[in-house]
């Protein structure tokens, strides 16, 4: 690691709390915490998009009726 820093954790509501010093900032609003042992890693959130949500989903096996393709009613100019 290349920078270090003593902090304080406190308490807020319910939750135990560490406030992050400027100079160690994360991008964005999210961030992922992992627990290895005693050991906590927070890393910024990778940033979804619809493409990469979509990426994700699995194929829908079930079989869908058909769907009749009826005329436009008609539109009165």
């Amino acid at each position: 690691m290349g920078s270090e820093r003593h902090v304080k954790l406190f308490r807020n509501g319910r939750n135990q709390a560490v406030r992050i010093p400027t100079e160690f900032e994360l991008p964005g609003e999210d961030a992922v915490m992992r627990r290895k042992g005693d050991r906590l890693t927070i890393e910024p959130a990778e940033r979804r998009t619809l493409l990469g949500v979509l990426a994700g989903l699995q194929p829908i096996e079930a079989e869908f009726p058909p769907i009749e393709d009826a005329p436009p009613d008609p539109v009165e100019i």
